[in-house]
């Protein structure tokens, strides 16, 4: 089911949302009526089944395989939503990667730095520039308080403040993209598009599997004040309550979601 530049349906980009939290994002913004483009290294046949749900639920998505630390992806991948939809309202940039082998900080590789650096702050970066620049030429949708051009989120992380020294280009390309939501902020308020960013904590997936014991451990601990593991759709929750209408003299916000993680507890 395509949607015609004119039908005035609100479009959002997930980048990486074929599973996990991407996928927790897509299934949210997609119950809110959202028209989905989603951008993702994986084929669409890898993640068949979270697709076929969403299309059973009568969601729109249109899917490309590419990666956003290639500019050539980026820039088609732009051109095929702007062909089927004709605008960006929200920019999802979940995308982003681990560390192969997590080593300790003074062990780590130059190779592991650029490839987290580059995938997680470049790509974003450049990803969001793209995006930006299109939704800078669209008009305002929305009555309230002057309306709005678009939204960006971006997913970080807790280790944006949390030091984990066997993982540390993680923690830096996050704690970087937290600067970047900022920066991007200022520069865009006065031409009403608003960025956010959300700050998960330990949640359920195939990048948390290989420590899911550690954190299990933790939890019953008692080290989370909410006892649980957080799942993808606490994520796309958040999201959904950022590209609502409620928040239009907010931006360079962020929230965690995390089960209280951030609370400095005696």
């Amino acid at each position: 089911m395509a949607a015609s530049p004119e039908s005035g349906k609100k479009v959002a980009i997930i980048t990486g949302g074929s599973r996990g939290i991407g996928y927790g994002i897509a299934e949210c913004l997609g119950a809110d009526g959202y028209a989905l483009a989603v951008l993702d290294i994986n084929s669409l046949s890898d993640y068949a089944e979270n697709f076929a749900s969403l299309e059973k639920a009568g969601v729109d998505f249109l899917y490309a395989q590419g990666s956003i630390t290639e500019k050539n992806d980026r820039e088609s991948f732009l051109a095929k939503v702007l062909e089927r939809y004709g605008r960006v309202d929200v920019l999802v940039n979940n995308a982003g990667v681990a560390p192969k082998v997590r080593l300790d900080l003074l062990d780590m590789t130059e190779e592991s730095f650029d490839y987290v650096v580059g995938t997680n702050l470049k790509g974003t970066m450049f990803m969001t520039q793209l995006v930006v620049k299109q939704m800078l030429g669209q008009e305002l949708r929305g009555g309230a308080q002057g309306g709005k051009r678009g939204v960006v989120i971006n997913i970080t992380s807790s280790s944006v403040n949390v030091s984990s020294p066997n993982r540390a280009e993680y923690c830096m390309s996050k704690a970087g993209l937290a600067i970047l939501t900022q920066v991007y902020a200022d520069r865009l308020a006065a031409d009403r598009i608003f960025v956010y960013e959300i700050r998960p904590g330990v949640i359920d997936t195939d990048m948390t599997r290989v420590v899911h014991e550690k954190y299990s451990k933790l939890i019953e601990a008692g080290t989370f004040p909410i006892a649980r593991w957080g799942e993808p759709r606490d994520i796309g929750l958040a999201v959904s309550a950022f590209c609502n209408d409620k928040f239009l003299y907010t931006t360079g916000n962020y929230i965690d979601v995390d089960g209280g993680f951030h609370i400095k507890r005696l």
